[in-house]
């Protein structure tokens, strides 16, 4: 270490420093090898400088009084499904039988699929039989003609019953949606909150002793569940009725899906001999 005491060229500095100016002096302690200074305190020009720690200011949350309470945000899309499905809700109340029910939702408002569909699509089949089926929504065919299942896949369920000596004159059919969803989209949690009631009701007024699911949307939506329906097929499951009764609920997969996948149709097949077996058809 090099001191600017000890520095051999220091006296001859001494006597010009009056005459150099503080650049020309810095660049001279370089070139003689000074690497510390002395003053009172003795400091490297090697040490790194001492880091400086600034205190931080923390402020408090400040508390809500109870006159101002934090609200939840409220979406106007929510604030009208929650009033479609109170509306809903008193429509059905009010139907004593299914031609009311129908009237109610053909001159509900409260679902926007409505306004895309031809037809108001409502259940069909016989009002007094032992067994229900389900579905999700009508597609093309039945919003052009405004009765549910009469497309391919319509076309297809009917095949598969008769071979248990089940048709239209023995059970009634509907869906979770009354209005087909543009382009047969899936249906949001929003539209068929609206329109549950609506198939609740029919349930009710039928008074079934057994229901028929076809497909994982209507499962879903009556069981609210999101089991996938290879999980749900094939099992029992207990649906209770306001009069008291239980009817019995079976899942399958829907016609469509077996359209596109024909190596299904086995398991749906065995669905519908475990229906059978119950005596129905």
């Amino acid at each position: 270490m090099i001191t600017l005491a000890k520095n051999p060229f220091y006296s001859k500095y001494m006597n010009m420093e009056n005459s150099i100016d503080i650049k020309s002096a810095l660049e001279f302690y370089l070139l003689a090898g000074v690497d510390e200074t002395v003053g009172e305190s003795s400091m490297s020009l090697n040490t790194p400088p001492e880091k400086v720690v600034l205190p931080i200011s923390i402020k408090a949350p400040t508390s809500t009084s109870a006159s101002n309470p934090i609200r939840q945000a409220t979406t106007e899309l929510a604030q009208a499904t929650v009033s479609a499905c109170q509306n809903a809700h008193q429509l059905c109340a009010q139907a004593q039988n299914l031609n009311e029910l129908r009237q109610a939702v053909e001159n509900f408002d409260g679902c926007a699929l409505k306004l895309t569909a031809t037809h108001t699509v409502f259940g069909d089949g016989n009002p007094e039989a032992k067994i229900v089926l389900i579905g999700e929504a009508p597609g093309a065919d039945e919003d052009r003609v405004g009765v549910p299942f009469v497309g391919r896949s319509g076309q297809l369920l009917d095949k598969m019953l008769s071979y248990i000596s089940l048709d239209r004159s023995k059970y009634y059919i509907t869906n979770i949606l009354p209005w087909r969803p543009p382009g047969n989209r899936t249906p949001t949690g929003g539209e068929i909150a609206v329109c549950l009631p609506f198939l609740k009701r029919q349930l009710e007024l039928i008074n079934p002793d057994y229901i028929l699911l076809l497909g994982g949307s209507s499962a879903n939506a009556l069981f609210d569940n999101q089991d996938p329906i290879s999980k749900l097929r094939g099992h029992w499951l207990e649906y209770p009725l306001p009069s008291g009764k239980t009817a019995q609920a079976l899942a399958t997969f829907h016609p469509a899906y077996l359209l596109r996948n024909s190596g299904q149709k086995s398991k749906a097949w065995a669905d519908l001999l475990k229906l059978h077996k119950e005596g129905v058809g």
